[in-house]
């Protein structure tokens, strides 16, 4: 018998390492690669493995989320699917917000009941990967499993902030540690070589099983843990079902990356300028669903390009990109230079009169304005950067910022969403 399955993507955290891109909007509703959304990662993955009944909870900056997954998601009458949000709310149960992972499932249980479902997959909404879970299904249903934890092989000298397990020769984990900083404590994690063996790449180098934030539960084994006041299924959930319940990793040996930090997100955005991308966008097959926009083709004069990436509705003319990646409706004019620049683009095209006015109390219009250099930043959508604008993060310490909108994060340049730039700015 097929098990019925519910999905539950993860969208409530404040995203406070991602800010100031989430300080308009929720983690989920973060841009990416031009034209997608980052919900729309865990939604396609979902779709792609026959998976259409989906949740996204969320309790912070839920608009933009909403409009998206309204305009993006809609399903016929007949298959049963839909993409539904569950933001935080006062129930005559209690009026608390989600206090993490684990709570906020707590909290939705009701308006689960609403379907019958065998098993629950839990996802992370800020993750750039491809799984076909369909795998991790069968693995579940072979062992006999009550929770299966995907898991991703790290190195381990790279695995800070990240959840690690030991698992024996059948996949039972055996030792699960939410972050653990004592060398000591990481050295005992390390994957023997019976499990490197079982992978398709073994790099010879002392690796850990890193949870990837992935939980497949039997319904009744997750009502049953959550029945508490525990709030983290990593921190807390897990750990405590360990010799209660039947657990097991998926070992998932492909391109993940958490999209937790303003680095992690610029690097994972440049990443896929290059000619071939761990991340494949093109993979035939497994497409990346998003909003349909139908926008035009876009134009793009005179320029020189060197791994760029361009979303639909664009105009670029006499411009310099270099591993750059321009969003939906992004104008960049003439004697523009950008060089590892994420753009957003915009979420409207201006009119006539929009320019007019602009021109009448000296704004610029939306987009890069002639002449301007930018390097090594991110412009949020609706940006507005003047004529002969300089924009680098070099020199700059961590969270300087301008009363312009302009931000220093990790390393990396932000101008945030609806930011005026004058003409003529040096930063």
């Amino acid at each position: 018998m097929v098990p019925k399955i519910l999905c539950v993507i993860m969208g409530g955290g404040r995203g406070t390492r991602l800010h100031p891109l989430t300080k308009q909007r929720c983690k989920p509703a973060v841009p990416l690669a031009g034209k997608y959304r980052l919900v729309d990662i865990p939604i396609s993955n979902c779709l792609n493995s026959g998976m259409n009944r989906l949740y996204v909870l969320t309790q912070f900056n839920t608009a933009s989320l909403h409009r998206h997954i309204q305009e993006s998601y809609k399903f016929d009458p007949f298959g049963g699917g839909f993409v539904d949000i569950l933001s935080a709310e006062q129930t005559e149960d209690g009026d608390n917000w989600y206090q993490g992972t684990a709570d906020s499932v707590r909290q939705n249980l009701n308006h689960f009941d609403d379907h019958e479902y065998d098993l629950v997959l839990i996802l992370s909404g800020d993750q750039l990967y491809r799984m076909d879970f369909r795998e991790i299904v069968r693995q579940h249903v072979a062992t006999g499993a009550d929770v299966t934890v995907s898991a991703k092989p790290v190195p381990a000298n790279a695995v800070g902030g990240l959840g690690l397990m030991r698992v024996a020769k059948d996949l039972r984990i055996e030792e699960f540690v939410e972050k653990p900083q004592d060398p000591k404590v990481i050295d005992s994690l390390v994957m023997g070589r019976e499990l490197e063996d079982k992978l398709p790449e073994s790099t010879g180098e002392k690796r850990c099983l890193a949870s990837m934030g992935i939980y497949l539960f039997n319904r009744d084994v997750l009502r049953s843990a959550i029945r508490n006041e525990m709030a983290d299924f990593g921190k807390e959930v897990i750990p405590g079902l360990l010799g209660d319940a039947r657990l097991y990793g998926y070992i998932f040996d492909s391109y993940w990356e958490d999209i937790g930090t303003v680095r992690s997100f610029f690097e994972a955005n440049l990443e896929l300028t290059n000619p071939l991308p761990r991340f494949n966008f093109f993979m035939p097959g497994y497409p990346v669903y998003t909003h349909a926009r139908f926008l035009p083709a876009s134009k793009i004069n005179r320029c020189v390009l060197d791994q760029a990436l361009v979303a639909d509705g664009c105009i670029i003319s006499d411009a310099k990109l270099t591993r750059s990646v321009i969003g939906v409706r992004s104008f960049v004019n003439e004697g523009c230079q950008l060089n590892d620049v994420v753009v957003m683009g915009a979420d409207y095209f201006e009119t006539d009169e929009h320019s007019r006015n602009n021109r009448k109390w000296h704004v610029p219009d939306i987009g890069i304005g002639a002449g301007s250099r930018i390097k090594s930043a991110i412009i949020d959508k609706n940006a507005r950067i003047g004529k002969n604008v300089v924009l680098s993060p070099e020199g700059k310490p961590d969270l300087f910022q301008t009363e312009e909108g302009v931000v220093v994060r990790d390393g990396v340049l932000l101008v945030t969403k609806n930011a005026v730039i004058p003409d003529n700015t040096e930063i």
